[in-house]
């Protein structure tokens, strides 16, 4: 069933004048990985393992053939178009053009991304732009899904889409509230999840696990008090390599040894 709608899909595609020398331009502007994917799964062997998952490559070609045509669309825009292990579309854009993008996607009657199903944040703290906001899109129209990624820093904010889907709304006020990052224009950025005059972002991997701040009932003031971390001791490492391990294969004896001291001979 899914081929079969890929199958229109790619055939509206091609209704609207796709050409292959255009193609070639626009992935030589914006190299993706995708034929080279193909082209390589193609001369491989039937997968016969039955946990393994199988690739359509019916549906792999259609995927393929819609982000090139995406990319042909909106060329300033669109950076690089691939697809993942389970055959997902990923479309990587600027952060300046992740409202035009989505809006495409959108209204676009071969598209028709109606519906964001979820906005996800990650953070890499050892990148120059540290943040991914990542856009999870579902056509209800062709049944198919796809994603749209952007990136930014903790400086640099990223224009809302919440005049595109009314849905974002509330996931961009969980990305602010856990990951600090700033949407511009939106109409009511403030926190979600965490508590009042919380500080600090918790999902940022340079945040504490402990936190800045404990949370208890006081008895005496009959009330939640809100008090700066005390720790009774020091974070410790623990080692959970076991010395009574019941598989001297598995154990890491290297430490052991050293550690023991040699025998004196008499």
């Amino acid at each position: 069933m899914a081929s079969n709608i890929l199958r229109k899909l790619s055939g509206s595609l091609i209704g609207v004048g796709l050409s292959g020398s255009r193609v070639s331009q626009t992935f030589n502007i914006a190299p993706t990985v995708l034929s080279r994917r193909l082209s390589s799964e193609a001369q491989t062997e039937a997968e016969t393992r039955p946990t393994i998952r199988k690739h359509d490559e019916v549906a792999r070609a259609h995927v393929t053939d819609f982000g090139r045509y995406v990319a042909e669309c909106l060329p300033k825009f669109v950076q690089k178009v691939q697809l993942t292990g389970t055959d997902e579309l990923e479309v990587l854009v600027a952060p300046e053009g992740i409202v035009p993008v989505l809006s495409f996607l959108k209204d676009h009657h071969n598209a028709q991304f109606t519906n964001l199903a979820d906005i996800a944040g990650v953070d890499v703290p050892s990148r120059k732009y540290r943040f991914e906001v990542v856009y999870n899109l579902l056509s209800l129209r062709y049944n198919t899904r796809i994603r749209v990624k952007t990136y930014t820093d903790e400086l640099t904010p990223i224009d809302s889409v919440n005049d595109v889907h009314k849905a974002a709304n509330w996931y961009e006020r969980e990305i602010w509230d856990m990951f600090g990052v700033f949407f511009a224009d939106h109409p009511d950025l403030r926190r979600i999840l965490t508590d009042y005059g919380f500080e600090g972002h918790p999902f940022r991997k340079d945040f504490p696990l402990s936190g800045y701040v404990e949370v208890r009932y006081d008895d005496a003031k009959k009330r939640v008090v809100v008090e700066p971390l005390e720790l009774a001791q020091e974070f410790r490492r623990f080692e959970l390599n076991s010395p009574w391990e019941q598989f001297p294969n598995f154990r890491d004896t290297s430490v052991i040894e050293e550690a023991a001291p040699a025998p004196e001979k008499k």
